[in-house]
């Protein structure tokens, strides 16, 4: 039936040019945007994903710049602890060649004094941005890692948490350690153990110290005092502060150090001593953290007393690594013997501290590598999901150019259909 008030064919065809209509502006903001989802309505679940993910490679752009700021304060610090190992090696250099009768130690002396304020000119330049990895010797919990953000880890509910790269600092610098001058209230927190006498040259015991997991913080200063009747030999050298006393064994803990730290580092000094009658082991840690000290005394000791105590942090000054280099003195004989042996642990600490720089640069240099590929990838991923295939929108917007043509003819010929009705009426 034919019908000049409803033309059904016109009808199709127009609902059919709309929807080509509709179409072509789809492809034509793909060609535009370079997006096959460049908004929410165009497919909620992927641009929710996509936007999600574009979070976080921003994140990491932050990460890679974190990462490049520990890079550079790492290498700095690494290349002044191997510029330190070399002057110590000339140093060292120098105490040898004292070891002869005829040389002028004195003059020996004056090139290692001029060595030793080069080393302090180099850890003290060894700054990045303000941040020296060459200097621990603040009280402030926390002073003694620096962390390098390294990553951004999200879980599968969302959760995101923070990774980090910890570096220890490792102090070079000369300067000699100073006791708390206030005793702890509560010893029995710090450090535990039997004071009191050894006596008996054939039946001398073994005292143990225990150094206890909570009483270790930056400034925290440990005592272990051995003394002797007069006319004895004498014990030790000591080998705290400035001006040691014999038998006096002291250390200001860093902030960083554990129990075990403590114990190694009074261990070294009363085994490093000039007396035979006693030396020292440390134990394991338990699993409170704790860690024993244990001073083995001689079969032949007697009449030795013990003691040990524990300071505040305040007054206190933290020694340098190398603080045993400010005591170096080659203008006699003895000094030039007892130098020798210093030298070597100087040496050791600073390799160890290049070491352990390097360790941690070449890490934060992996991380940069994997931060930069994961980028990648994720853009990638992004990639995938939003952007438009620009071959296929070609082809397609080609198909609705004709498809529009098309309907338009389709649309032209159903409007002139009635026309035909007016033959009927001549």
């Amino acid at each position: 039936m034919s019908s000049i008030l409803t033309n059904n064919s016109a009808m199709v065809a127009l609902q059919t040019m709309k929807a080509i209509n509709k179409n072509m502006g789809m492809v034509q903001s793909e060609i535009s945007t370079g997006k096959s989802v460049s908004g929410a309505k165009d497919n909620a679940a992927v641009w929710a994903i996509s936007k999600v993910m574009e979070s976080d490679v921003k994140g990491f752009k932050g990460i890679a710049d974190s990462l490049a700021l520990g890079a550079s304060t790492v290498a700095v610090a690494q290349n002044a602890s191997e510029t330190v190992t070399d002057l110590l090696t000339d140093i060292k250099s120098k105490i040898v060649a004292a070891q002869e009768e005829n040389v002028d130690r004195s003059k020996i002396q004056t090139d290692i004094a001029a060595l030793r304020d080069q080393i302090n000119s180099v850890v003290g330049a060894a700054q990045f941005n303000g941040l020296n990895l060459l200097s621990n010797r603040s009280t402030t919990a926390g002073s003694g890692n620096v962390s390098v953000l390294s990553s951004l880890d999200r879980a599968s509910d969302g959760t995101v948490t923070s990774s980090f790269i910890n570096v220890a600092k490792r102090d070079l610098g000369t300067t000699e350690q100073v006791m708390g001058t206030t005793a702890v209230g509560t010893l029995a927190n710090f450090m535990s153990g039997t004071a009191g006498a050894v006596t008996g040259a054939s039946t001398a015991a073994a005292r143990t110290i225990t150094f206890e997991a909570a009483g270790v913080a930056a400034g925290v200063g440990y005592r272990i005092t051995l003394s002797t009747p007069v006319g004895t030999a004498t014990i030790g050298t000591g080998g705290g502060d400035s001006t040691p006393t014999a038998g006096v064994y002291e250390y200001v803990a860093r902030d960083g150090d554990t129990t075990a730290d403590v114990a190694r580092a009074l261990s070294a000094m009363i085994n490093g001593g000039d007396a035979t009658a006693v030396s020292s082991s440390v134990g394991a840690k338990d699993a409170a953290g704790d860690t024993a000290l244990t001073l083995n005394f001689g079969a032949s000791t007697d009449g030795v007393t013990f003691a040990m105590a524990a300071f505040t942090s305040a007054g206190a000054t933290i020694g340098g690594g190398l603080a045993k280099l400010g005591t170096i003195d080659v203008s006699t004989e003895a000094g030039a013997n007892s130098a020798l042996t210093d030298i070597e642990g100087l040496i050791q600490t600073a390799v160890d501290s290049a070491a352990a720089f390097g360790s941690a640069r070449g890490r934060i240099e992996t991380q940069t590598d994997f931060v930069s590929k994961l980028t990648d990838s994720l853009k990638s991923g992004i990639g995938s999901m939003v952007d438009a295939d620009m071959e296929e929108a070609s082809a397609r917007l080609q198909a609705l150019q004709v498809q529009q043509q098309l309907a338009t003819q389709a649309l032209s010929i159903a409007n002139q259909a009635p026309q035909s009705i007016l033959a009927l009426f001549r």
